[in-house]
């Protein structure tokens, strides 16, 4: 009997060895600068498994006791491989050195920018700073929002314009995220250029459908990029000089391998040459990028980060336009195990609108602010399961305007539109599960709140009803107030609670084929006030309220995934449906500027949008890039209240202004040696959707005239090529100052794509005629890069 238990003792003791798992985390660096690498791949050969950096280059793997090889790799690192005896948890951290190989010794894959075949996640496209920097735009300023113009689902209403649209939706459905502050408007000079500095970035992600559900508040997209942390090792600076613009920035260790700082600084100048052509009008933006990290230990590391941009426009001194945004965040990571990562971030974000007027006398101030307190956690159950959950905290202060006189002479009277006050929660869960060897599935619920609070006035209406429909002239018009009420900010003026359930999910059929589906709802409780195809710096935010219900989105996709050639290729294809409740509409001849009951010229409809997109990419070899088509429909409608309304369109649905049916978009890149590189791309798009008039009449001697159904039009197709080379002097190798030149030609073909078309009577002839306006022909640009 005594064998008997010793012999169970032993089997026992056997089986729980044999069960026992160890944790080994840690964190990635680069070698060269100590920055944190994301999406760094973790690989365990002998088991095929593994972990990918995260946002914060942390990564954790929970793997049965034993002896493994491991393998940290990453797109343009020398991969590192440690063989580790795993007998208790351990911390690995890691650092990988730059792959500084020539060109013909070297296999490049784009693999960060390259769809995970079993990763459950889809509808996200991934660009390197470096990508950015070679794909060709007008005047030879890289910029982070014509770059993502090249993917599949994405436009924007043309050139000169702010702004972009995903898969069919709205400007202001893009949540765009810089250091996870809010950027309310990403564009410098009108849309000519982006807010975000190239050399400063370090990681940008777009999401398109399936997004997490650490994310919410927009029902469009997410655009999410971070800024480089600053180099721990050395003092380092680099710039460009370019055709209107120039930029520099600096970054080096505050205390080496401890701490560091970043700092960077753009400005243009083509206003400094308008004197000589005796032209005083003038429009330039300036903007400033700061980061300072400090890791106090293996486990704690805090990080203090902001942008501050502004744009100045300027009318013989008599016109003056300023707006601009300003964010900060201060963030603290903590491990608190080998399985348990957490980020903390205070943020701050303000956009700020202003407008001055000397010849009539006033100046105006509007903008929006926001506090954010926000909580994320990830917790690494095992090498099978990962949860991601958290809690934030917004609160909005909304200024729809302020009026004030700028001279003693002045007849205006100062006078502030009402302003609008919101907090926004949330608490979310999000779980990352490979179920099997093939199916993996991420799934998560987040559940929003959203409080209207109380402001100084309020109008009351007769049935709760700020627009009113006039049966004899069918047509829509503001309601007069029957009462004002006032609130103090403690109160409440509407409540909005949503479940937000997202789920995601890949079954592999192997290493290279798999299918992938997605479920996402999302809420959507700020709204942009635009009646034009593209985002204005005049527009203004408001929140949902009493009259304005937040916007609601179902989002389905289907895609089917396959990389060719052992990974040369890769292509994806995706198919998606959206519907989306609440999308607000305007009553005709609505007058957003300065209203101060804007309840009255805005009507609750629908929208949907459904398409097919296909992305072929290169991987490797000295020609990369990639092909990608979009063909598409965006649609919306408002129904009328009663059957003694016409609705708009007569309740059917009609074109959105960003509906644009065939998007085709084409870039490659080119190594012809260490010295010359080439990129092109091609862009063709359907044209936007616009009015023409459909007739006139003669009113007391003026002709007027008349439109019909919204949106029935459409400008005339957009299409350009652009191209550029870049040189890179051999005399730079073994040299601390490094330099290159980019020489590019935005459409090459000089077409002259519409902007707008309008219709006049020629003043020779007396007859109507259509009016071309376009913004760019062919624009050839030099810059010259330099770091040292």
């Amino acid at each position: 009997m005594k064998r008997i238990f010793t012999l169970a003792f032993v089997l026992v003791t056997f089986a729980v060895t044999a069960q026992q798992k160890y944790t080994i985390n840690g964190t990635v660096t680069e070698a060269a600068t100590g920055e944190t690498l994301i999406g760094v791949s973790v690989i365990i050969p002998a088991l095929q498994t593994g972990a990918i950096t995260n946002e914060y280059g942390f990564y954790s793997i929970t793997l049965p006791q034993g002896n493994y090889e491991v393998v940290f790799s990453s797109l343009g690192f020398v991969a590192e491989r440690l063989n580790i005896s795993l007998t208790e948890n351990i911390t690995q951290n890691i650092s990988l050195n730059n792959d500084t190989e020539q060109l013909d010794e070297v296999v490049i894959s784009a693999d960060v920018e390259r769809a995970n075949i079993k990763a459950p996640q889809m509808s996200v496209n991934t660009l390197t700073a470096g990508t950015i920097k070679s794909i060709p735009v007008v005047l030879g300023e890289a910029d982070v929002i014509k770059s993502i113009l090249l993917l599949p689902g994405v436009t924007n209403a043309g050139e000169g314009s702010s702004g972009f649209n995903v898969r069919g939706g709205a400007a202001d459905q893009n949540l765009i995220l810089l250091d996870e502050a809010t950027i309310f408007n990403s564009s410098h000079l009108f849309g000519f250029f982006s807010v975000f500095n190239p050399d400063a970035i370090k990681d940008v992600k777009l999401y398109k459908g399936g997004i997490p559900s650490r994310y919410g508040g927009r029902v469009s997209s997410v655009l999410e990029i971070f800024q480089k942390e600053g180099n721990m090792k050395e003092l380092k600076i680099n710039g460009g000089i370019g055709a209107v613009a120039s930029r520099l920035l600096a970054e080096g260790p505050i205390v080496k391998d401890k701490s560091a700082f970043l700092v960077g600084g753009r400005a243009s100048y083509a206003h400094l040459f308008l004197p000589l052509f005796d032209i005083d009008n003038s429009a330039y933006f300036y903007d400033l990028n700061t980061k300072i990290n400090y890791r106090i230990n293996d486990r704690n590391s805090i990080f203090l980060s902001g942008y501050f941009g502004r744009d100045l426009f300027d009318i013989n001194d008599s016109f003056t336009n300023i707006y601009g945004n300003a964010v900060g965040n201060f963030r603290w990571n903590h491990i608190f195990s080998d399985k348990l990562f957490s980020n903390l971030s205070l943020i701050y974000s303000d956009y700020f609108y202003g407008l001055e007027l000397d010849f009539v006398g006033f100046e105006w101030n509007s903008g929006i602010q926001n506090f954010n307190l926000k909580y994320d956690l990830k917790h690494y159950l095992t090498d099978k399961l990962q949860i991601n959950y958290g809690a934030n905290n917004i609160y909005y202060s909304f200024n729809p305007g302020k009026i004030e006189p700028n001279n003693p002479d002045s007849g205006i009277v100062e006078e502030q539109l009402i302003k609008k006050y919101a907090n926004e929660s949330a608490i979310y869960v999000d779980v990352e599960h490979d179920i099997t060897d093939k199916l993996s599935v991420q799934y998560g619920l987040r559940l929003s709140h959203f409080i209207r609070l109380g402001q100084d006035e309020l109008n009351v209406y007769r049935d709760n009803n700020p627009v009113e429909f006039d049966p004899f002239l069918l047509i829509y018009q503001e309601a007069e107030p029957i009462d004002v009420v006032a609130s103090s900010r403690s109160d409440q003026l509407e409540s909005f609670t949503n479940f937000e359930p997202r789920i995601s999910a890949s079954y592999a059929f192997n290493d290279d084929f798999s299918i992938k589906g997605s479920y996402t709802r999302l809420s959507q409780y700020l709204h942009l006030l635009s009646n034009t195809s593209s985002p204005t710096p005049l527009d203004v935010w408001t929140p949902s309220g009493p009259f304005v219900k937040p916007q609601l989105l179902d989002q389905y996709a289907f895609g089917v995934f396959k990389n060719l050639s052992d990974g040369d290729f890769t292509i994806e294809t995706e198919v998606y449906y959206k519907d989306i409740q609440n999308r607000i509409d305007y009553i005709d001849g609505a007058d957003l500027i300065a209203n101060n009951a804007i309840e009255q010229v805005i009507l609750n409809g629908e929208a949907r949008a459904y398409g097919f997109e296909f992305l072929l990419r290169k991987n490797t070899g000295r020609l990369q890039g990639w092909l990608a088509y979009t063909l598409s429909k965006s649609e919306q409608r408002t129904l009328p209240r009663n059957e003694n309304e016409t609705g708009i369109n007569f309740g059917e649905w009609y074109n959105t202004p960003y509906d644009k049916p065939h998007d085709i978009s084409m870039y490659a890149n080119y190594e012809l040696d260490d010295k010359w590189s080439f990129n092109t791309n091609f862009v063709f798009q359907t044209g936007r959707p616009t009015n023409y008039p459909i007739g006139q009449f003669e009113f007391q001697g003026v002709v007027v005239p008349y439109f019909g159904l919204r949106n029935v039009e459409r400008l005339p197709s957009y299409h350009r090529i652009d191209i550029s080379a870049v040189l890179k002097p051999r005399k730079n190798k073994g040299r601390n100052w490094q330099s290159e030149w980019v020489f590019s030609v935005y459409n090459v073909y000089n077409r002259r794509n519409a902007a707008s078309i309008n219709f006049r009577e020629n003043a020779d002839t007396g007859i109507n005629e259509a009016v071309r306006t376009s913004i760019f022909g062919i624009v050839p640009a030099v810059t010259y890069n330099f770091k040292f």
